[in-house]
């Protein structure tokens, strides 16, 4: 599982980070052979002549001519946008553009659409976007209303909270305080079920949250660790991730309900993709320091 096992390994994890997250994951995109992602290549190229039989969100693609996907734009190492630049970077931009250049669009066909937490469910459901790639965690719930490809990485709930903070060491302490999460995420509706005498706060985006922290209006942000670590490495003098995961997350690519081909589609990407994925990690959330395996997907 991608966990961050010890205290010692998130602190060198959100050092490593902090380097990852100053540095763009661009790349030259278009045509059917040229490479995709971060550096000076990618671990995967742009398919051509590709064929999805009983695929409706393949043929929007191909009558449109790009490829929709909506993601974060405020987590760094993960879905972050350059404000300078207005280059997407980090490992879910890179899975986003993998599953893209399997389907035969390169990065010069690729539309990315920053969509909130709660938001998601409903810009796939209406159309506004082909997939979603963004710590989209899989539950039964969210399955009832869209389908999910994956899981293509595995972390848990953290807590972030201020360097100087020393009454807040883990879940066990968050009793009486205020968390912050965003909204319509796992970890803020994880809070609200299972930590009854802690008070729990929300904002469109973790970023507000973060400010919150950072302003006194909330004692801790809580979502997956693997986001945090990147908040703490932009602000390492100010913020810190404390305590062990507490939850399991698996992060899935959100699709329309019932477009099996499509599911079935990235799914055998993943499978058959294990060298490509290990790359796209390594040259991503790696840098971390962190060593994790792919996880097998879920063919439900």
């Amino acid at each position: 599982m991608a966990l961050f096992r010890t205290k010692k390994a998130a602190i060198t994890a959100a050092t490593a980070v902090l380097a990852l997250a100053l540095s763009a994951c661009g790349g030259s995109g278009g045509g059917t052979s040229s490479s995709e992602g971060t550096g000076a290549s990618a671990p995967y190229t742009v398919a051509s002549n590709v064929s999805l039989t009983g695929s409706p969100t393949f043929d929007k693609i191909k009558s449109a001519g790009k490829v929709r996907i909506g993601v974060k734009q405020d987590q760094p190492g993960l879905g972050f946008m350059d404000a300078a630049t207005g280059e997407y970077s980090g490992f879910d931009i890179e899975i986003a553009k993998w599953v893209a250049a399997s389907l035969g669009y390169g990065k010069d066909k690729i539309e990315f659409k920053p969509i909130p937490s709660a938001n998601r469910e409903s810009a796939i459901q209406n159309g506004d976007i082909d997939f979603y790639v963004g710590t989209y965690s899989i539950t039964d719930s969210r399955k009832k209303l869209i389908d999910f490809a994956g899981p293509y990485f595995i972390t848990g709930q953290g807590l972030l909270v201020k360097k100087s903070n020393t009454t807040i060491n883990s879940e066990k302490d968050l009793a009486g305080k205020t968390v912050c999460s965003a909204t319509g995420s796992t970890p803020l509706q994880n809070i609200q079920k299972n930590f009854p005498q802690t008070k729990a706060q929300s904002f469109d985006t973790y970023s507000q949250c973060v400010d919150a922290l950072k302003n006194g209006q909330t004692d801790a942000v809580t979502t997956d660790q693997a986001i945090l670590l990147g908040y703490a490495a932009q602000d390492p003098d100010n913020l810190k991730v404390v305590g062990q995961p507490f939850t399991t997350e698996k992060y899935g690519v959100g699709l329309t309900k019932g477009d099996t081909a499509l599911r079935k589609f990235i799914n055998d990407m993943f499978t058959n993709g294990k060298d490509t994925w290990q790359k796209v990690y390594d040259s991503t959330l790696g840098k971390s320091g962190t060593k994790v395996q792919q996880p097998a997907v879920d063919n439900y």
